[in-house]
């Protein structure tokens, strides 16, 4: 399965959901664990609902940027309310969070290549694209759970 490491690892913090450390970020590990699984979970429904026939390549220097050094700067993007979750985070509801996102990631392999995947910053990012971002921004939320949890 895509994926599979960083979701393992994902689960693995679910026992430390309130866990916080201000000189890190002013969010906990629940928020952190929760907006990764909705970061993946959203990119790869809007994979499979987008139209190939669609897709438009263009070119971004911050997507080159980041998609070069596989690294998100801390600090500098705002979250979209799509993935930013207004209820309270609870092992309950990240379980099965995390189960319906398992469930949408096994789709994404079969998709075609030009389903794409519309950033709000870097524009149209096609299956391959999406796939190394959802990577990129996974492990940007995993190192600031293990820097939190230091």
């Amino acid at each position: 399965m895509l994926f599979e490491k960083q979701l393992a690892e994902l689960e693995s913090y679910i026992p430390q959901l309130e866990k916080t450390n201000p000189k890190v970020t002013h969010s906990n590990v629940g928020w952190q664990v929760d907006h990764a699984l909705r970061v993946i979970r959203g990119v790869a429904k809007q994979l499979e609902d987008s139209n190939p026939s669609e897709f438009k390549s263009k070119f971004s220097f911050p997507k080159f940027f980041v998609m070069l050094t596989k690294h998100i700067p801390r600090g500098k993007a705002r979250v979209p309310k799509s993935v930013r979750n207004e209820n309270p985070i609870t092992e309950e509801s990240i379980r099965e969070f995390l189960e319906k996102t398992k469930l949408q990631v096994d789709k994404i392999e079969d998709l075609n290549k030009n389903t794409y995947f519309p950033h709000p910053i870097f524009g149209h990012m096609n299956k391959k694209e999406a796939i190394r971002f959802i990577g990129i921004h996974t492990e940007h939320h995993l190192k600031i759970i293990r820097d939190m949890l230091q």
